[in-house]
């Protein structure tokens, strides 16, 4: 597969004659892609009905003319401010009951159809404009569904939707309020138009009722969009995508994904690290100018299983941003590892989030691979660098590694809904769970949960995973694997209700949930070899094997010949107990690599990433500071 290198750009933020040696020194820096047009409404419609696409025309000829290929954004993600005047409620409305006011971008309710209608249109005229360009060569829709918690609206169009979205699914209002369980509190309904949105409630709205709303929220999202890139696809044979963020897990990527045909997302690792990784105070100091070594890779491994193998970096941090706590410059070698680490990963393009820093506005403190005077910034001088090294590189070849993981967005919205616990969640379980595995060595490919073909996997886990349908029970059941379960896997049947069976109901594992606890911070449960439970555990009861114990007593690890149910949230030591002797067993070497190193294997080589800001060595071999290495297999 070969490998490229893009950037993102504004056009309609600078002087028209300014864009051929931007374009020429894009190339010359090795690019080859330019996101453009994703913000751009106000200047493609200044007032209603009033057109300008001429301006937009002559950026895509000077783009092409010299050898870059486009991304064309919708510019839905911006509605003008005369949108407002014309649609009032179309904005979104907060859990408080507050509106998204105009004056920053993604100010509108997924629900609101007149604002849909207006989508459609910009969308259909778009598209019909540039679906045969020779120089368009993707689309991207919207930009960054869920940034700024704009998902989920409590807006009177939502509640409107809401209502079809639940008689639709329950056909009638006895069966819903059977399935919620509406006889507690007495708050049964006689009718869909009774139903109001689980916010602004005395206290904690019924679990049931927001898990079906965040659903409905989820559902919102993906008709949205399909909405977009449906109107694109009658036009045009150029492939879609749209860029997703990290630790955005309130609508169903995967579901997103399927009406698309490239998965891309914004990697900004310094700038999540403070408030999306979940690191204590130390691990943020240390990590503060390269981001957390593990963040990155979970997510080009989730979205390329939300591509289907087709992935991108849309924007890539070149520097420091504008809207962390604090934003700092990154080490040297960081753009270059960022970069290395997502094509190790699989991914097509890595675009550099952006060309030139605007001098103007919310982003003005957004470094760019340029400075305000056009001069170049720290990120170029690594693109080039990496520009270079593509050059000289073989493709990068994907394998299927051995170990594998389940993530479902459904279960995170079970787990948003009832954490049981402060702090807890479904991703930072799974995120723990991935960075042990990480720091043993291993790459782990990422499964979205109608997977029921595990052929190749040694050992697939599927921890938290709160509601198990029949069939994939089944599948992992039959499966030669040897899958990890718990905690809490199947705790919740589709409705958000304990059931009977008691989990984990998989047959021929003789385990059963006795009874839960959340644990506090200063209070984790030691495990017998090494490590702890912490924040969270189960006490368990039956008749399956006992193969680790907590220091208690307790069974924290109860198996069959191929299912092991682990009782707890485990901290790396308390993982590296749990799956050793499963890895020894399948023949997987694991390593014990030191803070900051990490490894990923293709086919063909294996890349060694050192995060760390001193030099690190292992097995003999020294690795500098902010590093990649490249060895063939």
């Amino acid at each position: 597969m070969k490998r490229t290198l893009g950037t993102c750009y504004y056009p309609e933020h600078w002087s028209t004659e300014l864009w051929a040696e931007d374009a020429e020194r894009m190339v010359e820096a090795g690019l080859t892609w330019v996101r453009i047009g994703e913000f751009a409404w106000s200047r493609l419609e200044p007032t209603p009905g009033d057109l300008r696409f001429e301006w937009l025309d002559q950026a895509i000829e000077v783009l092409g003319a010299a050898g870059l290929k486009v991304v064309l954004g919708t510019p839905t993600a911006t509605p003008p401010r005369w949108m407002i005047d014309k649609y009032p409620d179309m904005v979104a409305v907060d859990v408080d009951g507050k509106p998204r006011k105009f004056g920053s971008r993604r100010h509108y309710c997924f629900s609101h159809q007149g604002y849909r209608a207006e989508c459609a249109r910009i969308v259909g005229l778009l598209a019909e404009r540039y679906g045969k360009n020779r120089h368009v060569g993707a689309w991207q829709t919207d930009n960054e569904y869920g940034c700024h918690d704009t998902t989920i609206s409590y807006s009177d169009a939502a509640r409107d939707a809401f209502r079809v979205w639940c008689a639709d699914r329950y056909k009638t209002i006895e069966a819903l309020n059977e399935a919620w369980g509406n006889i507690f509190w007495s708050m049964e309904y006689n009718s869909f138009d009774q139903i109001d949105l689980p916010n602004l409630t005395v206290t904690e709205p019924n679990p049931a009722h927001s898990l079906a709303f965040r659903r409905f929220s989820s559902d919102q999202v993906v008709s949205f969009n399909r909405l977009q890139s449906d109107l694109i696809k009658a036009q045009s044979d150029a492939p879609t995508s749209h860029n997703y963020m990290g630790r955005i897990t309130d609508f169903d990527h995967y579901k997103v994904g399927d009406d698309l045909d490239i998965a891309t997302w914004d990697s900004y690792p310094m700038g999540f690290l403070e408030d999306r990784v979940g690191a204590d105070a130390a691990h943020q100091k240390a990590y503060a100018r390269q981001g957390d070594p593990d963040f990155q890779a979970f997510h080009h491994d989730l979205y390329r299983a939300v591509g289907k193998g087709r992935w991108w970096v849309m924007e890539q941090q070149p520097g420091p941003v504008n809207w962390a706590p604090y934003n700092p410059t990154p080490l040297p070698g960081m753009v270059r590892l960022w970069s290395w680490e997502a094509f190790a990963h699989g991914a097509e393009a890595v675009c550099y989030f952006r060309w030139r820093q605007a001098p103007m506005a919310q982003e003005q403190m957004h470094a760019g691979m340029l400075r305000p005077d056009s001069k170049d910034a720290q990120a170029m001088h690594e693109c080039k660098q990496v520009r270079d090294e593509l050059a000289d590189a073989p493709d990068v070849q994907p394998a299927q590694a051995r170990v594998a993981m389940i993530f479902d967005y459904d279960a995170d919205a079970a787990w948003a809904v009832q954490p049981h616990g402060a702090g807890l969640s479904y991703f930072g379980l799974v995120f723990d769970t991935y960075k042990a595995l990480r720091q043993m060595g291993l790459s782990v490919d990422i499964l979205r949960p109608e997977t029921r073909d595990f052929a190749g996997y040694d050992v697939v886990l599927a921890p938290g995973l709160m509601h198990m349908d029949a069939g994939l029970k089944q599948a992992l059941n039959q499966a030669k694997s040897h899958i990890v379960l718990g905690p809490r896997s199947a705790a919740r049947d589709g409705d958000m209700n304990i059931p009977v069976p008691l989990p984990p109901a998989i047959d021929g594992l003789d385990v059963t949930v006795d009874r839960v606890e959340s644990l506090r911070p200063d209070s984790p449960v030691s495990l017998d070899n090494a490590g702890a439970f912490t924040g969270y555990r189960e006490l368990l009861e039956g008749s399956a094997e006992v193969v680790l114990r907590s220091a208690d007593g307790e069974a924290a690890v109860m198996s069959n010949v191929h299912v092991s149910y682990v009782a707890g949230w485990a901290d790396v030591a308390g993982w590296r107990a749990i799956l050793m002797p499963l890895l020894d067993k399948a023949g997987i070497k694991v390593m014990d690599l030191p803070d900051g190193l990490r490894v990923r294997d293709t086919a063909g080589e294996r890349f060694w990433f050192n995060y760390s800001a001193d030099p690190v060595s292992y097995d003999g071999r020294d690795f500098a500071a902010a590093s990649v290495t490249r060895d063939a297999k």
